[in-house]
């Protein structure tokens, strides 16, 4: 009776041992699902940033280069794009199309000298650069963070935690664009 007492003891505290394990698996995996939901927010307000600036740089453009309504619409488009996506896998692929957009608007300023000159065009396209700087690092911090998160719900013993209490990957990675891969003509 008394060796029965100690195996069960044993098999209790190793069953609370185990419990245990599993509960702070679980911990540190929503923890890291919540990191991935703060990043996103974090890329979210650098895209509204952009967003929010766009219209400023149009209209300054719009002055000086009235007949490229084509270039100036794809970019007033891909913006409404933007605001409009929901989920993180719509905003990023309207941030692909804002990108080309806004490439090919910065191509047709090239063409107006007295445009690049102006200073509320030259303090637009800082504040635009230093934003687009802002989203390149919280998309990194973005993607390294859904990295972490995946690795950790794939290895061994969390992949059991995650598959007990319903733990996905996450495939919402930022990519670049295939025509973002050329670097623009520069001609002087």
């Amino acid at each position: 009776m008394k060796t029965f007492l100690i195996v069960a003891g044993a098999v209790v505290l190793v069953a609370l041992l185990f419990a245990g394990q599993l509960m702070g698996i679980r911990n540190e995996l929503v923890t890291q699902r919540e990191s991935i939901a703060a990043s996103w927010a974090q890329v979210d307000v650098a895209l509204q940033r952009r967003a929010d600036l766009i219209p400023n740089l149009v209209e300054t453009v719009k002055g000086f280069a009235s007949q490229e309504k084509e270039v100036l619409g794809a970019v007033a488009e891909a913006r409404a794009g933007l605001l409009n996506a929901r989920s993180p896998q719509e905003k990023i692929q309207a941030n692909q199309r804002l990108d080309s957009a806004l490439g090919r608007l910065l191509m047709v300023v090239e063409n107006y000298p007295v445009l690049k000159s102006n200073e509320n065009f030259l303090r637009l396209q800082d504040e635009l650069a230093g934003t687009e700087n802002r989203i390149a690092v919280e998309r990194r911090k973005y993607n390294e963070t859904v990295q972490k998160y995946n690795t950790s719900i794939e290895l061994f013993p969390n992949n059991i935690a995650a598959s007990l209490f319903g733990f996905q990957r996450s495939d919402t990675y930022f990519n670049t664009a295939p025509e973002s891969r050329t670097a623009p003509a520069v001609k002087f």
